[in-house]
């Protein structure tokens, strides 16, 4: 049980013991700062400890802002500080700094909380301070600030600024105004009930697999119903975060399967759209792979950008001023998140156009909306790109070269091959043109030959930083060189079962590509290369594909094709799974763009 050290005489009247225990800490008082101290030293190092000022005056929702956030070893807020196990240490130096600084006493104006938090930020140590908005955090000095403090308090309903802190500050239209104003409300009731995120995740994920079950019937009540299974997936969906959100339960399992059922969840229906239209004798298996290809590509476009341009110095382009000057205009904002087609009105339309259409109209509808929305986005970060002078560091261009994942051929041509032929960008660009050519070409083992030229250009492309203004989009390229490569050959092999198998390929693929992401986005670094080596490298996997489909009969090419996906999948599964279930995986909760 984590521990609250309250320091300072005790408030008559004062609900603060009662509001640290509501947050499940363990209360002990102490007089002055040397047996705040020692009450700190004998505390359970396993656990998260607290110091907070006996005078402390706020919200409830304050000090749980300030005192159980799990992502951040050190937080603080006015007259309270914590630190996690892992960040004890630094705070027991501070506090013994201020001991012996301080003469021994917590009973000066100041507080001693405050002066430890002065200490750590002294010695360069990160301290989280969270953003409580109308909500009150204060030490008061005197009678009268005290009572006025209290008045501030009774003036803020604490429990509705905790319902719209559970809201996205940043979301889509769809989630905005159709989802979000009674989600937060069954976000309240799970967690009055004890359930965890985690658990309204799964259930997210069990929803949206019975609605691609449903789909998968090829029936109109079975499409009808998966339309309102998906909405309703969607709805736990936006709940499992704002629950995390409202409860301030976050996890590193919670990370990982928030992460990764989103897109499960997607690529599991559009599969059963595809079963339901093969029922019906209509066979649309390469309209839900181009559909799954065409929105993870999106999303890789999206994490570049985002990657490159983390921490770059000189971040401004006109291109961003202008965007900001159209996010002055109201109604600007919500059409240019409407068109960029973010999971929300995505998941509407796809559930609207299941139950009132056919697969293949809703697969049109959705690649013709996903087309527009990644020219849409691209070119805007093109513009930015190319119109900024921004000089980006070393961890993106490392965030940039693991999002490659190029394997072990790329790195041997890397290293054997000197001499510089170009932009990474520009080389990445002519090898994936050879081998789009030599797939559509006709002959047969032409592919080969153009993906042993592709192999060539990607390790090229890579074998210096990618730092241009534009060497963002080499990765999204490898991504959609593989995926398109493993989409022709399997409707070239114009055999049964081909489609659904490349389906399956790339959907394990694509995991370990999102896996990969959010490594990254949680500071933990991109997968061991053992990993990356053990499924070939982009560059591999698009090598092996290509043999496979040159020398096998149509028939072993699909089964090979199952066989290499089942391979892939059980691969980078079981390491992502050791990973974010691991001590050491970040305990993160995206707060990203809406995907």
């Amino acid at each position: 049980m984590p521990t609250a050290i309250v320091t300072g005489q005790p408030v008559p009247g004062s609900s603060l013991e009662s509001d640290l225990r509501s947050l499940g800490f363990d209360v002990q008082v102490a007089a002055d700062a040397p047996e705040a101290a020692t009450l700190l030293a004998a505390a359970p190092a396993g656990d998260r400890a607290a110091l907070v000022d006996a005078r402390f005056v706020g919200h409830p929702h304050a000090l749980r802002l300030g005192l159980t956030d799990p992502r951040f070893p050190l937080a603080a807020v006015p007259g309270a500080v914590t630190a996690q196990p892992a960040a004890r240490q630094a705070l027991g130096r501070a506090l013994t700094r201020e001991t012996s600084a301080g003469g021994g006493t917590a009973t000066a104006l100041d507080s001693l909380a405050d002066r430890v938090v002065d200490a750590l930020d002294a010695e360069g140590v990160e301290v989280y301070r969270p953003v409580l908005g109308s909500l009150v955090a204060a030490v008061p000095a005197d009678p009268q600030a005290r009572n006025e403090a209290r008045q501030a308090v009774a003036a803020v309903d604490d429990e509705a600024v905790r319902l719209k802190s559970a809201v996205k500050s940043r979301d889509g239209f769809f989630t905005t105004f159709f989802i979000s104003p009674y989600s937060r409300y069954l976000a309240r009731w799970c967690a009055r009930r004890g359930l965890t995120p985690n658990q309204v995740t799964t259930a997210s994920l069990l929803t949206a697999l019975i609605a691609a079950g449903c789909a998968a019937t090829g029936t109109r009540a079975g499409f009808v119903a998966a339309g309102v299974l998906l909405i309703a997936s969607f709805v736990l969906d936006c709940t499992d975060g704002q629950l995390a959100r409202y409860a301030l339960k976050y996890s590193t399992l919670g990370a990982w399967l928030d992460a990764t059922f989103d897109r499960a969840k997607e690529y599991a229906y559009y599969a059963g759209l595809a079963l339901g239209a093969a029922r019906g004798g209509d066979d649309v298996w390469a309209l839900a792979l181009g559909a799954m290809i065409l929105q993870t590509c999106r999303h890789v476009v999206d994490f570049s950008f985002n990657e490159a341009n983390h921490d770059a110095a000189a971040n401004t382009s006109p291109t961003a001023a202008l965007s900001d000057k159209l996010d002055s205009v109201g109604w600007t904002v919500w059409v240019r998140r409407m068109i960029v087609l973010p999971i929300g009105e995505r998941w509407a339309m796809i559930a609207v156009l299941t139950a009132a259409t056919t697969p293949r109209i809703t697969f049109y509808v959705l690649l013709a909306g996903c087309a527009f929305a990644a020219t849409y986005t691209t070119a805007g970060r093109v513009l930015r790109s190319v119109t900024r002078k921004a000089r980006r560091t070393d961890r993106a261009a490392q965030a940039l070269a693991d999002l490659a994942d190029n394997g072990p051929l790329a790195s041997l041509v890397a290293r054997i091959t000197r001499g510089r032929l170009g932009s990474p960008l520009l080389v990445a660009l002519a090898g994936t043109a050879v081998l789009a050519v030599s797939l559509f070409s006709g002959v047969a083992w032409a592919p080969v030959a153009g993906a042993v030229v592709y192999a060539t250009a990607a390790g090229r492309a890579l074998y210096r930083p990618l730092k241009g203004a534009l060497d963002w989009l080499v990765p999204p390229l490898f991504r959609f060189a593989e995926y398109g490569t493993v989409l022709v050959l399997a409707a070239d092999a114009d055999v049964n079962g081909a489609l659904p198998a490349a389906f399956g390929l790339v959907a394990a693929v694509a995991y370990h590509h999102y896996d990969t992401v959010y490594r990254i986005r949680g500071n933990a670094g991109a997968p061991p290369a053992g990993l990356v080596r053990a499924i070939g490298g982009q560059e591999g996997r698009t090598l092996l594909v290509t043999v496979l489909a040159a020398a096998l009969t149509a028939s072993q090419f699909k089964v090979a094709l199952t066989a290499l996906a089942v391979a892939v999948a059980l691969v980078v599964l079981v390491e992502s799974i050791r990973f974010w279930v691991s001590a050491g995986a970040p305990a993160v909760h995206d707060e990203g763009e809406p995907a």
